[in-house]
């Protein structure tokens, strides 16, 4: 990376902690650009070189929080050997508590996030998750139809994301060994 392009992505950051420490005080569609790049300490000429607005910089400020957040799941399995093992610690505390760490430190961008769903696009997370734990997964269980495999993780991602919200519009303030047994419960009841 050379000067300039290391001098961009640091404005970028800049840009991307004011964002997250104006939407820890306001409702992001209370945020405007003036706002960010006074925090920031970066001019418009600066904010515009970089996004067309506002919504631009939150769906990059996503992205790496999705990015962060993959990082869970990869890092927690792939040193397995077998794909059913890691659908079974994927559906543990070993992944579950780190995950809702993570959650809770990041709950204002989360819940931001769930409150403005429509101008994000999740495929690609979605997609790695498919191709590295629930295809391999499903495969070792005999389950090969695509279409099927796609819609069970839907539902599984579904439900853990319901519980997460409800949690998170609670302020997390229930613990988070609780939310993970909740999760455990709801997602594979055969074993309690």
């Amino acid at each position: 990376m050379n000067r300039s392009e290391a001098k961009f992505n640091n404005v970028a950051k800049k840009m991307n902690n004011a964002l997250f420490k104006l939407i820890d005080e306001k409702p992001f569609q209370e945020i405007s650009v003036s706002e960010i790049c006074r925090v920031a300490g970066v001019n418009r000429s600066t904010f515009y070189a970089h996004y067309q607005n506002t919504t631009d910089l939150l769906q990059e400020t996503h992205n790496n929080y999705m990015n962060e957040l993959f990082v869970i799941f990869t890092d927690k399995f792939q040193n397995h050997n077998k794909p059913y093992d890691k659908v079974e610690e994927f559906v543990s505390e070993k992944f579950i508590v780190p995950y809702l760490e993570f959650i809770k430190k990041h709950k204002k961008i989360h819940k931001t996030y769930m409150n403005n769903i429509s101008i994000f696009n999740t495929d690609k997370f979605l997609m790695q998750l498919l191709e590295k734990i629930w295809i391999p997964a499903c495969k070792d269980k005999g389950i090969t139809d695509y279409t099927i495999v796609n819609y069970m993780s839907r539902y599984y991602l579904s439900g853990m994301s319901a519980i997460v919200t409800e949690w998170i519009n609670n302020n997390c303030e229930d613990d988070i060994m609780l939310i993970c047994e909740i999760i455990i419960l709801c997602v594979r009841p055969e074993n309690n």
